[in-house]
């Protein structure tokens, strides 16, 4: 009786440490890709516009067509907008070392990087960070603006 109470005991404790050590969870993955901090506008169309939103996509991602089809909505004027997908414009991929996709940057008329988004983004959030640059303060603080 006495080791079936050992045994018992063992597989008791045994089971608590599977227990605790699956409910671990992994630390997150650091971000390890490059978001440029200045764009030559001279790279990209309309560099006389106040604004550009250059998104940085691939043929094949799925997430990058959505990505460039809520961006598009934001061109004007003012504001140049650019897909550049990686097969017919890799030169620009490579200079600017996008190493991940979709990568969106709004650049001021000097090229600075002002909001940066890396992978899915809302057009909520894409619209507000557009205000935020065009006119700083005037979106509420509880919006996700790409702020770098």
């Amino acid at each position: 009786m006495d080791r079936f109470l050992l045994v018992l005991g063992g597989v008791a404790i045994a089971g608590l440490v599977v227990a605790l050590v699956g409910r671990r969870t992994a630390a997150p993955a650091a971000n390890t890709h490059h978001i440029p901090s200045h764009l030559d506008r001279a790279d990209f169309p309309r560099p006389d516009a106040a604004w550009l939103v250059a998104v940085f996509t691939s043929a094949t991602c799925d997430t990058c067509a959505g990505v460039w089809d809520r961006a598009r909505h934001l061109g004007s004027d003012h504001v140049a907008v650019v897909e550049l997908e990686v097969g017919e414009a890799k030169n620009i991929h490579e200079k600017y070392k996008i190493d991940g996709v979709p990568t969106l940057v709004i650049a001021d008329t000097a090229g600075a990087v002002q909001r940066a988004f890396l992978g899915p983004t809302t057009a909520t959030d894409l619209w507000a960070a557009m205000a935020d640059v065009r006119e700083p303060g005037s979106v509420p603080p509880d919006c996700h603006t790409g702020e770098i």
